[in-house]
């Protein structure tokens, strides 16, 4: 089983050159790794070895850039994502780990292990880092630190890989590597990244004043920090987590009636008692 080496020279392959899989070639370059890369535009590529990210990359499902490569880490979308491993799947040599950087796992991991080769394995993780900027340039690889990363192994993943999956993580920065199942994961992502989202959304959806950005204060950029969503991203994943985040927010609207009625019966009472439980529980969140 393959095991993270820098001084063996361990072939890194990122497929999908953006945010993270630019953040991750930074890291693992740095602790020096031989990373490559796949990515659709060839202006990734160029900006990618200027600045000394990759050791190679290109616009093409290149058969020896794909038998070169030991870790595969797939930074697509989704359904790219399946797509992908589908169509070229023959290609990558025996004994290849693939991993990835998806938010939602119920609807890929399964499907995913379920096609995949025997001689091959998928074991998932979710590096729970980013930023409302998009594309390699904007890569970044400390946005790990004091991050958390999440590994997703299911009954079909073997222990030496799970541990592998671990080790990278750690050797991207992160502060904590925890594991999870797929359905757990879900369940925690829906309430904790994707409501979240779809509150901040909500909130900028409420007013058009364009005025407001003149009086507004720390909170307000604070809690909409992640209105600047890339919205063909998010609505897949939302999409392919429906039941998880609807149940989440089904739960936020009960507790905002509750905080609204509150409010109305001038219930003082009640609504500081839920502000002391609020206190109480984001100090749980500090870093």
């Amino acid at each position: 089983m393959l095991k993270l080496n820098k001084n063996a020279n361990t072939n890194i392959l990122i497929i999908g050159l953006g945010l993270l899989g630019g953040s991750y070639a930074k890291a693992l370059k740095k602790k020096g790794y031989h990373v490559e890369a796949i990515t659709l535009e060839q202006s990734s590529i160029d900006y990618a070895l200027e600045h000394g990210i990759i050791d190679y990359g290109t616009t093409a499902v290149d058969p020896e850039v794909l038998q070169r490569a030991e870790l595969i880490v797939f930074a697509l979308y989704p359904k790219v994502l399946l797509e992908w491993i589908q169509a070229n799947q023959h290609l990558l040599r025996p004994g290849t780990i693939l991993t990835d950087v998806t938010g939602v796992k119920g609807a890929i991991v399964g499907k995913v292990q379920e096609m995949l080769r025997e001689d091959v394995e998928f074991i998932a993780a979710h590096p729970m880092a980013g930023r409302e900027v998009y594309g390699v340039e904007n890569s970044d690889d400390r946005i790990f630190e004091g991050a958390n990363y999440i590994v997703v192994p299911t009954e079909r993943n073997t222990e030496p890989a799970i541990a592998l999956c671990e080790e990278l993580g750690r050797e991207l920065g992160f502060r904590s590597v925890s594991r999870l199942s797929p359905e757990e994961h879900d369940e925690m992502i829906a309430y904790l990244s994707q409501l979240t989202h779809c509150i901040a959304v909500t909130l900028m959806c409420c007013h058009d004043k364009k005025s407001l950005e003149a009086y507004t204060g720390d909170s307000f950029r604070d809690l909409t920090r992640i209105a600047k969503i890339n919205d063909a991203m998010w609505s897949e994943l939302f999409m392919m987590n429906k039941p998880a985040l609807l149940e989440q927010m089904d739960i936020f609207m009960d507790k905002f009636q509750q905080l609204r009625n509150c409010l109305v019966t001038e219930n003082v009472d009640e609504m500081r008692e839920m502000m002391r439980i609020s206190t109480k529980r984001r100090v749980w969140f500090d870093k």
